[in-house]
């Protein structure tokens, strides 16, 4: 059978199943909705934040949900496929909002965080799910009073409550710094935290994930390249994980304690059986970004791209799983990126709390554009959560991963 025709094989059993919720095909093509976009505001002179809905068309370009702003006091959010979870700026609590077949969000139920915190310390900064959808992740800074913490919940299909399941303690945390939360790879077992406070306290977490979806942390290894001449130590920055087994991570050349003023570099890591990362990458050969200072970093559903963003603007490079990321775009934009997220039909969203914009950009492995209509003004956008459509790929993971080399 010829490679072309495994292809379409593939992709016509991925593109079988959409999920239910993209059924509004009047405003967003034969298809429905690619995606539906969510963003936390906070508008002028106003005490509580809201939540902006939009669909996404197959350009990129966004038309505002029925019902939205949504007035919801949430600060960080995650969506699961049927439910958008939010933090709760007014009290302890972890809401649960079911999204209807058109996008709009309908309160379902609430989880009081601190009751679960075994050190009652701790503030959430970052929701997120396992690759299933099945399990919700709170990473909470000064978790255990000092270091990052992660709370576990299983998600309860058909109420959208959260059951507990435990807590594990992450990196070094402080409300001075900037970190991601940890992110799985695609066996889904293991998932990483990268985190530098002031070039100071560093280093990468690993962290194994139970039947019950429990977060663990082990003692997995990790290896750095060896820095440039003039450098002691490469610092681990930011981590983000492909659907395969490979971690992308921005490295920091520096002499501490303190940092420098080197670029950041994009090396690429793979985990073994244990978790171990390792990497092939040199100093010589991994790419630097344009971007000055990085704070968010996210590999495509594809595995083909990886988008660098923060102060100074977005950059998007090839990722190329094992072997070193190569440069592929200039800056995108030069507003400061404070968080974005791809969809799986070639886009990526991306607000700026500075600019108070959301962009969405339409990239492929050799294309690139602003959608139409992007920039979209928003009121200090403070967070992100996109629903992609969903596309079914099933069988063994050597079906994606034959169709990620073939695309290659």
């Amino acid at each position: 059978m010829s490679p072309r025709l495994i292809l379409a094989l593939c992709l016509s059993t991925g593109l079988s199943s959409f999920s239910a919720y993209a059924q509004n095909a009047s405003t967003s093509g034969p298809f429905g909705p690619v995606a539906y976009v969510y963003v936390v505001s906070l508008p002028a002179n106003a005490g509580a934040t809201e939540i902006r809905g939009y669909t996404a068309a197959a350009d990129g370009s966004l038309t505002e949900m029925n019902g939205s702003p949504f007035q919801e006091n949430e600060s960080a959010i995650a969506v699961n496929g049927s439910y958008l979870f939010g933090v709760n700026r007014a009290a302890t609590n972890i809401d649960s909002y079911s999204m209807e077949s058109n996008g709009e969000l309908r309160y379902a139920s609430s989880t009081n965080w601190a009751q679960n915190n075994p050190n009652g310390c701790g503030t959430p900064a970052w929701l997120f799910t396992d690759r299933t959808n099945r399990d919700l992740y709170d990473m909470e800074i000064d978790g255990d009073c000092a270091n990052n913490g992660y709370q576990s919940y299983g998600v309860m299909q058909g109420s959208g409550e959260l059951n507990y399941q435990g807590f594990a303690n992450g990196g070094a945390g402080s409300f001075m710094g900037v970190y991601l939360p940890a992110t799985f790879v695609g066996n889904n077992r293991f998932a990483y935290e990268a985190t530098n406070n002031s070039c100071m306290y560093f280093g990468v977490s690993t962290f194994q994930r139970a039947g019950n979806g429990l977060l663990k942390e082990t003692n997995s290894a990790w290896a750095a390249p060896a820095p440039p001449a003039g450098y002691r130590i490469y610092i681990p920055t930011f981590a983000a994980g492909d659907p395969f087994d490979h971690v992308a991570m921005t490295l920091w050349a520096a002499n501490p304690p303190g940092c420098s003023t080197a670029s950041q570099q994009i090396a690429s890591f793979t985990a073994d059986e244990q978790g171990n990362l390792t990497t092939t990458n040199t100093s010589a050969n991994m790419p630097s970004t344009q971007v000055t200072n990085v704070l968010d970093l996210k590999v495509s559903p594809s595995g083909l791209l990886l988008a660098v963003a923060g102060q100074g603007g977005l950059q998007v490079f090839h990722f190329n799983g094992a072997n070193p990321a190569t440069t592929f775009t200039p800056l995108l934009t030069t507003d400061t990126i404070s968080q974005m997220f791809w969809d799986n039909d070639n886009h990526l969203y991306a607000i700026s709390q500075m600019s108070g914009v959301l962009h969405v950009f339409s990239i492929t492995p050799t294309s690139f554009a602003e959608a139409p209509g992007s920039p979209y003004s928003i009121e200090q956008p403070g967070y992100i959560a996109v629903q992609p459509r969903t596309l079914a790929i099933s069988g063994p993971r050597i079906i994606p991963r034959l169709v990620h080399s073939l695309l290659r």
